[in-house]
C-alpha cells in the first residue's frame, strides 16, 4: 500500500501513518537482506551498483543500461564523467555527493529522482545509478525516487531496495530520506472532515 492509498484508508481511521523513528530506519537498513554483487536490479529497469560495475563499460553493455546516475562524481570520488561513456549510447548524471553524515544529499533528490523517471517512463530506458560500493550515496538517491515517483513510503523503499541489494546509507542520509517522508505524507494528507 502506498502513501496516497495509506492516507486515503486513514480518513476512514482515526490512525494516520506517521514516519518510522531514525532508529527503525536503521534497524531496516542493518538486516542485510540482497545480494552484495557489483550491481543488482532493485526496481525493474533501475540497478544499483559501485564503481567497478560503472567502469565496466561491458557490464554496462551486456545490462542494456541507457543511463547513468553517478552518486560519486568528481576528481576526488568515482571520476568517469561523460567522457568515459563517450563510445556508449548513454545518458550521464553526475552528482557531487560525499558518504559523510554531515553532507546534505537531500539537495539532489529531486532532480536524481527527475532523471531517473524521465528515463524509466520512456519504457527502453535501464538506469544504472552508483557510488564507490553502491550502499550509501546511491541508495539514499534511489530510495528518494521511489518515494518520489513511485509514492512509497520511506519504510516501503528502503524494504524494497534491501530485498535485493544490501544498502546501508549513513544515518545523516537516512535522516534527510525521513525528512522527505515527513514532506511527502504532508503533501499528500487530505483534510480533515
Amino acid at each position: 500500500m502506498n502513501r496516497a492509498s495509506k492516507n486515503n484508508s486513514n480518513l476512514e481511521s482515526t490512525t494516520r501513518y506517521q514516519t518510522p523513528a531514525l532508529s527503525e530506519l536503521r534497524r531496516m537498513v542493518w538486516r542485510k537482506g540482497g545480494s552484495d554483487s557489483h550491481v543488482d536490479q532493485v526496481w525493474p529497469n533501475l540497478y544499483l551498483g559501485d564503481a567497478w560495475a560503472a567502469r565496466s563499460k561491458n557490464v554496462l553493455q551486456e545490462l542494456g543500461i541507457t543511463h547513468i546516475l553517478n552518486a560519486a562524481d568528481g576528481p576526488y570520488n568515482i571520476n568517469t564523467g561523460a567522457r568515459y561513456y563517450r563510445h556508449l549510447p548513454v545518458e550521464y548524471c553526475g552528482v557531487q555527493a560525499f558518504d559523510d553524515t554531515s553532507f546534505d544529499i537531500s539537495i539532489f533528490f529531486q532532480d536524481a529522482a527527475d532523471f531517473i523517471h524521465k528515463a524509466l517512463k520512456t519504457g527502453e530506458g535501464k538506469v544504472f545509478v552508483h557510488c564507490a560500493m553502491g550502499l550509501s550515496r546511491s541508495a539514499a538517491l534511489v530510495v528518494a525516487y521511489l518515494m518520489i515517483h513511485e509514492n512509497l513510503t520511506v519504510g516501503e523503499a528502503l524494504k524494497t531496495v534491501e530485498s535485493h541489494r544490501g544498502i546501508c546509507p549513513n544515518t545523516g542520509f537516512l535522516n534527510q530520506l525521513r525528512a522527505l517522508d515527513v514532506r511527502l505524507n504532508e503533501k499528500n494528507v487530505f483534510p480533515a472532515q
